[in-house]
C-alpha cells in the first residue's frame, strides 16, 4: 500500500481502479511518459476477484483466454492451473502483473474516490479521507460489477446471525460447519457458491427469485502440452482478439438449429454440454435471434435440469421459464443442480413462497418461517452505471452525471460523454463489456485510450470532450443493435431491471467486439471524430 501522490501537483492522469483494466491503463501511461497515479478503494490490486473472494468464485471464460495478451512474455511465462481459474489464482496473476510493471509504487490503496469535479481545465478528485487530487485527464477503470446491489428486505437489519456478501466476501476463513446457512439470490454468484456451502453447512435453504439457466463448467486441470500449445498459438490468439465478435474464437456449427433436424440438433448441443462452458450457445447461427431456435435450445437445458434434479416439485421450481436462453448472464456451474438432492440443501420458490421479512432468527416468508444462523446474500450489482453513478462525478457547468444518466447512460463508443471533458470510460455503458471476453475489451479500451492522450500531448490539445450529436448518434446505434437481438425480450442486469427504480436502457453495445474496434480505428483514423478539441 502505498501513500498519496503529491497533493501540490498536477497529474497529466488520473486512474481510478486498479483491477485488470485500471493496471494495464497505468502501466501503458507510464510507459509514454504520462505523470499518472491510480486510485483503488480495495486494500489490493485486482478489482472484482479482490472482493469477490467466495467459496466457489471461478471465471466462466477460460483461464487461457482470460488472460492478457498484449505481453507476450507474461502469457508464454504464467502458468494458469485450471481450465477456469478460481478467484485466488486470478488475484495472483492481477498482483503478478503490478510485481512485474513496477506498478506498486503508483497506486494508492485502501482510498475510495467519493468526488470528481471538472473545472478550469482539469478534474479534482476528493478521497474518502478528504483529501484532493488534481488531474488534467481522469480514467476511471472502476468495473462493470462492482456496485453492490443490497435489495431492500424488510428486516434485514435486524437479522442476529451473520450477514455475508458474495460481492464482498471476507478475507479470513468462514465457519459454517453445523450452521443453518441461507443464500438469496441464483445468479452467477449465487449458482457457484451454493454447491461450496452444502459441502460443510448442517442445512442449506436456497431462497430463488427467478430460475437461471446453467451450463457445467466440466472443469479440469491443464495439461502442460494445452499450455504449451496456448504459447505455440500465441500469435492466432492475437488475431482473433481483432476479429472476432467475442474477442477469442467460439465454435459452432455454422448452420441454423431450425434447419437441422431434430437428432442432429440434439446429437450437437450433447456435444456441447459435455464439453461444458458458455459455447454451447453458439451452436447454431439462429438461437440468440430467433425466439423458435432459442425455444429448442431452452428446450434442452430443461430437459438437463430434470433429468438432474431428483424431486419432481424441486426440479420444477429450477427449470427457467418465461425468456429466452442468453438474454440473462449464462451461468456456467459445478454440480449446482445436482447439489439440491443432498438430503439438507432445500430450495424456496419465491415467486410461490415470497419473503415478508427478515426476522432476527432468520427468514419468514408467506408459508413458512425458516431459521438460520448465517444469511448469505447473492444479490448482484447496480451493474455498468453504479460505481460511475455513486462517484458523484460533476462536468462542466456542474452538470452531475447521475442526473445526466438518470434516464439512462449516455455515451460517446462507450468512452466519453458530452459535458464530461477529459473523462474516458474503460468498458464504460455502450462498449462492449460483458457481451465480449471483458479482457479483450480492456485491451482495445485502453490502446485506444492511450493513443487519444499521446495524440492529445503532440498536437497541443489540453480539452478533449464528445460532441453530443455524436453521442446521440451512438446511443441510438446501440439501442438499434440491442432491438434486433433477444435481449430486449427479458428484464435483466442487461437492462437495469435487477435495481429498483433504474431506467430500463439496455447498456451494452450488442454489434461484436470486432464490430466495435473498426468503428472505433475509423473514429481514430478521421483525426477522433465526434471529439470536440480545444
Amino acid at each position: 500500500m502505498t501513500g498519496l501522490c503529491n497533493l501540490d501537483a498536477v497529474l497529466d492522469i488520473a486512474v481510478i481502479g486498479a483491477g485488470f483494466a485500471g493496471l494495464h491503463m497505468l502501466d501503458r501511461l507510464r510507459e509514454h511518459g504520462f505523470s499518472c497515479h491510480a486510485y483503488e478503494s480495495a486494500t489490493g490490486v485486482g478489482g472484482t476477484w479482490f472482493w469477490n473472494r467466495y467459496p466457489g468464485a471461478r471465471c466462466d471464460v477460460e483461464s487461457l483466454d482470460y488472460s492478457y495478451l498484449h505481453d507476450r512474455e507474461l502469457y508464454a511465462t504464467w502458468q494458469w492451473s485450471e481450465r477456469f481459474a478460481t478467484q485466488p489464482e486470478i488475484l495472483r496473476y492481477a498482483e503478478h502483473f503490478a510485481r512485474r510493471r513496477g506498478l506498486w509504487p503508483h497506486i494508492t490503496t485502501g482510498t475510495t474516490i467519493t468526488g470528481a469535479a471538472f473545472a478550469d481545465g482539469a478534474w479534482t478528485l476528493t478521497t474518502d479521507t478528504d483529501e484532493r487530487v488534481r488531474a488534467r485527464f481522469v480514467v476511471t477503470a472502476v468495473g462493470c460489477m462492482s456496485a453492490v446491489n443490497t435489495p431492500a428486505i424488510p428486516g434485514l437489519a435486524r437479522f442476529g446471525g451473520t450477514v455475508l456478501r458474495t460481492s464482498r466476501w471476507p478475507a479470513e476463513p468462514v465457519e459454517l460447519a453445523g450452521r443453518r446457512v441461507g443464500v438469496v439470490g441464483t445468479g452467477s454468484s449465487g449458482i457457484q457458491v451454493v454447491p461450496e456451502l452444502a459441502k460443510t453447512a448442517a442445512e442449506l435453504v436456497v431462497f430463488q427469485r427467478t430460475a437461471n439457466f446453467s451450463v457445467p463448467a466440466r472443469n479440469r486441470p491443464l495439461t502442460q502440452a494445452e499450455r504449451d500449445a496456448a504459447v505455440a498459438g500465441y500469435e492466432q490468439r492475437v488475431e482473433n482478439a481483432r476479429t472476432t465478435r467475442f474477442g477469442h474464437p467460439v465454435t459452432g456449427t455454422g448452420r441454423a438449429a431450425l434447419e437441422t433436424d431434430p437428432a442432429g440438433r440434439t446429437a450437437e448441443f450433447d456435444k456441447g454440454w459435455a464439453r461444458g462452458g458458455t459455447h454451447i450457445v453458439a451452436t447454431f447461427t439462429d438461437t440468440g435471434r430467433d425466439l423458435t431456435a432459442n425455444a429448442v435450445l431452452a428446450d434442452y437445458f430443461r430437459d438437463r435440469v430434470r433429468e438432474a434434479v431428483h424431486d419432481p416439485e424441486t426440479a420444477r421450481a429450477l427449470t427457467p421459464t418465461g425468456y429466452p436462453i442468453g438474454t440473462k448472464r449464462l451461468c456456467v456451474d459445478d454440480d449446482y443442480y445436482e447439489t439440491f438432492n443432498l438430503p439438507h440443501v432445500r430450495l424456496v420458490d419465491l415467486r410461490d413462497d415470497p419473503i415478508q421479512e427478515v426476522t432476527e432468527t432468520g427468514i419468514r416468508t408467506t408459508r413458512s418461517d425458516h431459521e438460520l444462523d448465517v444469511l448469505v446474500l447473492a444479490t448482484g450489482f447496480d451493474a455498468f452505471t453504479g460505481a460511475l453513478t455513486r462517484m458523484g462525478i460533476t462536468g462542466r457547468d456542474g452538470q452531475l452525471l447521475a442526473d445526466t444518466w438518470r434516464d439512462g447512460p449516455r455515451s460517446y463508443l462507450g468512452l466519453a460523454m458530452a459535458g464530461f471533458p477529459n473523462l474516458f470510460t474503460l468498458t464504460g455503458p455502450g462498449s462492449t463489456m460483458v457481451l465480449s471476453n471483458v479482457m479483450r475489451a480492456i485491451e482495445h479500451h485502453v490502446e485506444w485510450v492511450r493513443d487519444l492522450l499521446v495524440y492529445a500531448r503532440e498536437h497541443d490539445i489540453t480539452e478533449i470532450e464528445a460532441i453530443e450529436s455524436a453521442q446521440d448518434d451512438w446511443v441510438a446505434k446501440v439501442a438499434d443493435l440491442a432491438g434486433k437481438t433477444l435481449y430486449p425480450h427479458t428484464d435483466s442486469y442487461y437492462l437495469g431491471a435487477n435495481i429498483e427504480g433504474k431506467a430500463r436502457v439496455f447498456a451494452p453495445f450488442a454489434g461484436g467486439l470486432d464490430a466495435y474496434r473498426r468503428i472505433c480505428d475509423g473514429v481514430a483514423n478521421e483525426g477522433y471524430r465526434g471529439f470536440r478539441t480545444a
